[in-house]
């Protein structure tokens, strides 16, 4: 088990480095005020409005780096620094989030799969750990049962990692489209694009992390696996 914790916090350094990093970059841009003026709400409204989506709702949530897009509800949740504030990193959430309603609008694939798979996901994700732990007590104590809770724990876990993975071409989907519709659109002057793009560059490096973590998390308890047969 010390292999795991050493994983584990390798896995935290590089996660917490990174959105340290995003965060910085968020402060950075957020100085870079819009020559056009426009809040991030204006922002996602004209993105939707461009793209002919009129039954989506814009609206404020509450905390940090919480901005997300629903596809149940049909809203674009903008955090509420996002959602008021007249800035590149602004309006480079408010774009990305819309970019996730164009793809909904549009039926993208990776998107449809991602949602179809979120109910399992959301179950896989809390009993994983504790599965494949009572699977390695089972095992330790000379139970029959434990090889198979631990394969059940591995298999539920392999979940949560193959979710993250489909999680990337959606969020690289999303910023793509919130950047060449800031463009194209001439929404934004060349240093507020370029703060945009960095930004949503560092925000999609969060969820590689995420992911190749979660990899490496999975090969490590299938090798453990392995070492006890």
């Amino acid at each position: 088990m010390m292999g795991y914790y050493l994983l584990a916090g390798l896995i935290f350094l590089v996660s917490w480095g990174v959105s340290n990093q995003l965060k910085t970059k968020f402060k950075k841009y957020s100085k870079i005020h819009l020559r056009n003026g426009l809040s991030g709400k204006e922002v996602a409204e004209r993105m939707l409005a461009d793209n002919n989506i009129f039954d989506v709702d814009v609206i404020s949530t509450p905390g940090q780096l919480t901005d997300h897009y629903n596809p149940a509800t049909k809203t674009v949740n903008l955090s509420e620094a996002v959602y008021n504030q007249r800035n590149a990193a602004a309006a480079a959430v408010a774009a990305h989030e819309c970019g996730h309603a164009v793809q909904h609008a549009n039926a993208y694939s990776w998107l449809q799969l991602r949602s179809k798979i979120v109910p399992a996901v959301s179950i896989s994700s809390r009993l994983s750990n504790f599965v494949i732990m009572a699977g390695i007590i089972l095992s330790a104590s000379g139970s029959l049962l434990g090889n198979t809770v631990f394969v059940i724990g591995i298999l539920l876990f392999a979940m949560t990692t193959v979710f993250a993975f489909i999680t990337l071409p959606v969020e690289f989907d999303a910023s793509k489209r919130a950047l060449v519709w800031l463009e194209e659109k001439n929404m934004v002057t060349q240093e507020e694009y370029a703060g945009a793009k960095d930004a949503l560059k560092w925000a999609a490096r969060t969820y590689v992390v995420a992911a190749l973590g979660s990899l490496a998390t999975l090969v490590y308890f299938i090798m453990m696996f392995l070492g006890r047969r």
